[in-house]
């Protein structure tokens, strides 16, 4: 792959959204909270921000385990996550990017690729209305995961030859709106390495939603900072009318996580790339 970015996206900064949360036994999926991104990339309730426990390491457990559930614990979005009911913290990166770009509305249909836990469909379910009746949204991964009331989840690699169809029956033969992508490969602690098998995912999970989105729809796919290849930009924007560089609050500090949207499908171009 050409490792050059586009011109267009050299030095471009990813766009910053309004922190969204709100304090436990608020009504979920509203915004309740605007506050100002802190040091530890948290936010929501201040009491919650100033309540720090300390994890004393176990005999047998890891230095970088015990650091993991030292920040899990004294994670604000894990602390609303519980709260509120959602399947993991990853839900509120959804919610941010929505509240500012408007991608999921009622009635539209879903397809989230690598759905475990199940945050990001619980989310898609309650903003788009979809019920056990109507189905509107199904998720897929390998991964176990709980049910999601108003979802249609399949147990499966998305890899795997006949995984499109599968998603595409799931939604009763309809095209979806919108594709999501929270894919992710298991980390080898290699920056390079990760980068490039988190963009061959990159890669496969637009490829999908080149073939079956209808003309319109967006796309929301996880990678990495560091550079998107320039092949893989240029077919986006030959295939959206804008894309957008996004790294939403609720992703941590330090982390390389980024989310790319392309919005506004053209619809079915021939000869792509």
């Amino acid at each position: 792959m050409d490792k050059k970015k586009s011109n267009i996206y050299e030095n471009q900064q990813p766009d910053k959204g309004r922190i969204v949360g709100k304090r436990p036994g608020a009504k979920p999926g509203s915004v309740k909270i605007k506050a100002k991104r802190s040091n530890s990339g948290a936010a929501g309730d201040r009491n919650l921000r100033n309540m720090h426990t300390k994890v004393k390491t176990a005999r047998g457990r890891k230095l970088s385990s015990t650091l993991w559930l030292q920040r899990q614990l004294n994670d604000p979005y894990v602390k609303l996550a519980k709260a509120e009911g959602y399947a993991s913290r990853a839900a509120y990166k959804l919610i941010e990017i929505d509240d500012r770009y408007k991608l999921l509305k009622k009635g539209l249909r879903v397809i989230d690729l690598g759905a475990a836990p199940g945050g990001w469909c619980q989310v898609a379910v309650k903003r788009t209305g979809s019920t056990v009746d109507d189905i509107r949204i199904v998720g897929i991964d390998y991964l176990d995961m709980e049910p999601v009331s108003g979802a249609a989840i399949l147990k499966k690699d998305f890899l795997d030859e006949d995984a499109p169809q599968a998603l595409i029956d799931a939604l009763g033969g309809e095209h979806p709106d919108l594709v999501l992508s929270d894919m992710a490969v298991p980390t080898t602690g290699h920056r390079r390495t990760d980068h490039i098998r988190t963009m061959a995912l990159v890669e496969v999970a637009l490829d999908f939603a080149l073939k079956v989105l209808k003309p319109g729809g967006h796309f929301l796919t996880k990678t990495f900072q560091g550079g998107t290849e320039k092949t893989l930009l240029d077919l986006m924007k030959h295939n959206f009318i804008s894309i957008h560089h996004v790294k939403p609050p609720a992703s941590r500090d330090g982390s390389v996580e980024l989310y790319l949207l392309a919005k506004g499908f053209k619809g079915h171009i021939k000869n792509n790339g």
